[in-house]
């Protein structure tokens, strides 16, 4: 195993770390002093080089697109993919993000709007996590549906455990709502937390949703149904067979060091008299942590991270509000909740577990309200720079969703088109009217055609068309299609191709040496799977050789901005 002071050895100018053992000839061609120098030139060079590259692309939006500036594009993108090197080190923190039903429909439209918000045309733009060098897709249905929910999809990702629809924390044993399997305790999936737990790792939660909910929940509860978050939701129930999600985490959750979100209703007023904040605050401190409970953006930010171990965050009586409508005075960003959580899990030497949910995306999508989703997408997107800001190579994140929606984007509107907006040009319909680019295959009445001539469809409150109308009491549903993953740091090489969607908890467990499968960790390793020492630093001359190249590039993308500025 790679001791953790000496696990990743950076790349000059790439990013990408390769693990000390397979290049430990390096140090004893090239004096220590000499090779940091030339690593830190070549690193500002490549910085300087990809902000070239940023204004070059920004400079050129408004000009033609011809095959010369695609020619340059394309050899850019070789030379950023042969610069790529595996990182083998060990993650000492592995920090989720789930985008709550954040399809590639809603990746794609989320970047555009994101790009014209900048002043952009909006295709050409990036979200910071698709930066990411790693992507593979992820195959979403649960055990017993073809198009999932997100408490079964939580299960697989979380526990490595493929479940049904509307169960927490069980196997496919257990059926929604359904006791008859509980009383055996076999059926219960452990899940990274369990793992990081043993490992002496800390452990944390930021959501947008209820603390209570589904695919946060997935983290810590053993339920057949989902929607037990309260003592009160189970007041009708012939029989009871678990406590209510809300309980278990008061009650079973004291390892967790960071829990911040809504649903403070389940907490409070409950019917067995219980104040479940208070429960959870006398575990912690049982347990020799000093522990804090806040309901609001200034508590969050008087919480002295000297004096406190362990914070609890209820921010709202249910979920929290839409990034759109949020009281920027009152309630916390996802990205402010991400930034604390972060400062409180690294004082843990051994590391930590992060999970952060976006979940108002999919609750934007359900209400087919796409600006509001669109706009939490992006929030979700800024949490995840926040975290890459403040960690380091040791640090694995994945960016990732439980499913998707029936969202989608339509017409052919002209480049730079407003994604909010009506379709321009627009074909001639058959009824005449104007339609939107975004559109949902399904929702709340009224469905069909809507006449959007003089309607404001970039209104906060607009609702997309909805071609099949769903029962009053019911929403748009989910898409059954696969979703994306991406990741960086220790191990992100492993998410590849098409997977199921369990495989990301094992990927998880083996890059953090924690969970059912740690034979690797022990491992000496004396050869690359990759050519790693061949096309990485052996000598003096080779690390010369790669500076030059990367002075080069920097230099040549210098005057290629400024001839056509």
């Amino acid at each position: 195993m790679v001791p953790d002071n000496e696990h990743l050895n950076r790349l000059p100018g790439v990013g990408i770390a390769c693990p000390a053992r397979h290049i430990t000839g390096v140090e004893n061609k090239i004096p220590p002093t000499a090779l940091l120098k030339m690593k830190r030139f070549t690193v500002a060079v490549l910085v300087f080089s990809c902000i070239v590259d940023c204004a070059y692309s920004a400079g050129r939006m408004s000009e033609d697109e011809n095959k010369h500036h695609w020619l340059r594009e394309g050899q850019l993108a070789l030379r950023r993919a042969n610069l790529m090197r595996n990182n083998y080190g060990v993650a000492k923190n592995v920090i989720l993000f789930i985008g709550d039903g954040m399809g590639v429909s809603t990746v794609t439209a989320a970047r555009i709007y994101k790009g014209q918000l900048d002043g952009h045309s909006g295709e050409e733009t990036q979200l910071y996590f698709e930066k990411f060098p790693y992507v593979a897709l992820s195959k979403t249905y649960n055990t017993d549906r073809q198009t999932a929910d997100s408490a079964g999809t939580a299960t697989a990702f979380l526990a490595g455990v493929k479940a049904n629809y509307g169960t927490l924390g069980v196997d496919s044993r257990v059926k929604q709502s359904d006791c008859s399997m509980m009383n055996d305790t076999d059926v219960n999936v452990e899940t990274i937390a369990d793992w990081s737990r043993r490992a002496g790792k800390s452990t944390g939660i930021v959501t947008t949703t209820r603390i209570t909910h589904a695919t946060i929940g997935a983290l810590y509860a053993h339920t057949p149904d989902r929607d037990w978050e309260k003592d009160s939701d189970m007041r009708d129930l012939n029989e009871t067979c678990v406590t209510d999600i809300a309980y278990q985490l008061a009650m079973n959750g004291s390892h967790f060091q960071v829990l911040f979100g809504g649903g403070r209703r389940n907490f409070f007023s409950r019917d067995d008299g219980l104040n479940l904040t208070d429960e959870w605050l006398a575990l912690q401190r049982a347990a020799g942590r000093n522990a804090e409970y806040v309901e609001n953006l200034e508590q969050l930010r008087s919480v002295s991270l000297n004096e406190t171990d362990s914070i609890l965050g209820l921010f709202s009586e249910s979920h929290m509000e839409y990034e759109l409508m949020r009281d920027k005075s009152q309630e916390p960003s996802i990205s402010e909740m991400t930034a604390k959580a972060i400062e409180v899990l690294r004082k843990n030497d051994k590391g930590f577990f992060l999970l952060v949910e976006g979940g108002r995306i999919d609750h934007g999508h359900h209400a087919t309200m796409a600006k509001k989703a669109l706009t939490d997408a992006i929030a979700f997107d800024e949490a995840v720079k926040v975290a890459k800001d403040m960690t380091g190579e040791d640090t694995l994140l994945v960016v990732t969703a439980d499913h998707s929606h029936v969202f989608n984007i339509a017409g052919y509107p002209k480049r730079g088109n407003n994604i909010l907006g009506l379709v321009d040009p627009q074909r001639a319909t058959a009824d005449g009217m104007p339609y939107a680019t975004l559109v949902y295959a399904n929702g709340e009445p009224p469905g069909g055609r809507i006449n959007l001539t003089n309607v404001d469809t970039t209104a906060d409150d607009h609702k997309q068309a909805r071609l099949v109308p769903i029962d009053g009491t019911e929403t748009e549903t989910h898409g059954g299609e696969d979703v994306a993953i991406y990741a960086i740091g220790p191990m992100a090489h492993l998410f590849h191709g098409v997977q199921e969607q369990s495989y990301i908890a094992y990927v998880m467990g083996y890059a953090a040496c924690i969970g059912p499968n740690q034979d690797h960790c022990q491992e000496t390793i004396t050869t690359d799977p990759t050519p790693c020492t061949s096309s990485a630093v052996g000598s003096a001359a080779e690390v010369q050789s790669l500076m030059t190249i990367v002075v080069m590039v920097g230099v040549l993308r210098a005057v290629e901005l400024f001839w056509y500025m």
